[in-house]
């Protein structure tokens, strides 16, 4: 066998394993399931926590310069945890908006557009919000600022999904 049909070979299996992907996301709106999943596995309370200004403050007062600089610097290493997960939530957002816009049903589609929107905004906010915590991390003495944008976003998200199963429990009632 020449190095031409190697290729040849390699290719047509590269392009039937794509295909396949492709075709399964499309018929797999079951990623609502893993998106809630994950979210679920997610403690947004706890997070905010981590980023709050009033908690910093009674941290900076109540601590000595180098035990707040330590303790800033781990609680902006644990929030970056927290943001990291949302960073790879996203695409699963991304995936269950894009299965969501092959439906016939007008609603679901719209929905599948605003998820897909949602979803690359909260990427987004993510990687702003990593960007800020490493800073934060390296230098504890400077003022951190709540990562509010990605909460909004992450609640419309999160808001998106549950119009998902409200309108999934309506045709089921329906049907």
């Amino acid at each position: 066998m020449n190095d031409a049909s190697i290729y040849i070979a390699v290719a047509i299996a590269l392009a039937t394993l794509f295909v396949y992907l492709a075709a399964r996301r499309k018929q797999d709106p079951a990623g609502a399931d893993k998106a809630r999943t994950l979210i679920s596995s997610l403690d947004i309370e706890a997070f905010r926590n981590l980023v709050d200004p009033e908690e910093e403050s009674f941290l900076r007062s109540n601590l000595t310069a180098d035990q707040f600089r330590m303790i800033k610097r781990e609680r902006a290493w644990a929030a970056l945890a927290y943001v990291r997960i949302l960073f790879r939530i996203a695409p699963e957002f991304t995936h269950f908006g894009h299965a969501l816009q092959s439906s016939s049903d007008p609603r679901l589609v719209e929905l599948g557009q605003q998820m897909v929107s949602s979803a690359v905004n909260l990427r987004l906010y993510a990687l702003e919000a990593s960007t800020r915590l490493l800073v934060v991390a390296t230098f504890p003495h400077l003022a951190q600022r709540p990562p509010q944008f990605l909460f909004e976003q992450y609640a419309h998200t999160t808001g998106l999904l549950r119009s998902y199963g409200a309108l999934d429990r309506a045709r089921k009632q329906y049907s």
